[in-house]
């Protein structure tokens, strides 16, 4: 415990020492380290590349959520017609009717469900494609620098700014990747489902925000 509490202190007073410095921000930029720092966090929101590709998943995205919504309105449309015919039908036909239609909302709310996870899972896919491309960048900056590992600023209690790489892993990013580019960085499709029967008229007003009709239709 002892050992431990001397080892803190002792990045207390570095990290002090180093932030008191009286050197200019050029020299204090040369003090090697064998340690660097990096927000990954940060690097993924303010590169070029990163919001690039953060702006097509959004895209995706929100295609996803007005599919949902469409889709939405149609089974609510089905849903009024049918119980506008229940008066006039026999209990037995209503019923087999009834319980098609809850399939057919069960099983589409499934599918969409499927995108929402294909759409997370390819959110993850582009992160670490965006990781593998700039690792080069980062394997130079390191070279440079004279270390020998890079940890993630956010597990690090306390360090100097001065092994801090994000910002001039950023400006490294920007002038590497022209942003403009298009290299296909994502090129998976959102799988297709087949939406409510296209018989349905589309209700005039349009639907709330709201998940797919989550209670069933009761006979």
């Amino acid at each position: 415990m002892a050992q431990g509490r001397h080892i803190w202190l002792a990045a207390l007073a570095i990290a002090g020492a180093l932030a008191g410095s009286h050197l200019s921000a050029q020299d204090r930029l040369q003090i090697p380290s064998p340690i660097l720092t990096l927000d990954q966090e940060a690097l993924f929101s303010d590169s070029s590349l990163a919001e690039r590709i953060s702006r097509e998943i959004e895209q995706r995205g929100e295609a996803l959520a007005a599919e949902n919504r469409e889709i939405e309105a149609k089974l609510v449309a089905e849903e009024l017609e049918l119980t506008e015919k229940r008066p006039s039908m026999d209990p037995g036909e209503f019923r087999e009717l009834a319980d098609a239609f809850d399939l057919k909302v069960q099983a589409l709310r499934d599918e969409q469900d499927a995108k929402t996870r294909e759409l997370q899972r390819m959110r993850e896919q582009a992160r670490q494609n965006f990781l593998r491309r700039i690792s080069p960048i980062l394997s130079e900056i390191v070279r440079e620098r004279g270390a020998v590992v890079v940890l993630d600023r956010r597990s690090v209690f306390l360090s100097a700014d001065t092994i801090d790489i994000t910002q001039l892993a950023i400006d490294r990013i920007n002038a590497a990747f022209d942003a403009n580019e298009i290299d296909g960085t994502l090129t998976t499709p959102i799988p297709d489902v087949p939406g409510p029967d296209s018989s349905l008229p589309d209700p005039d007003p349009p639907a709330p925000e709201a998940p797919i009709l989550e209670a069933p239709l009761k006979p």
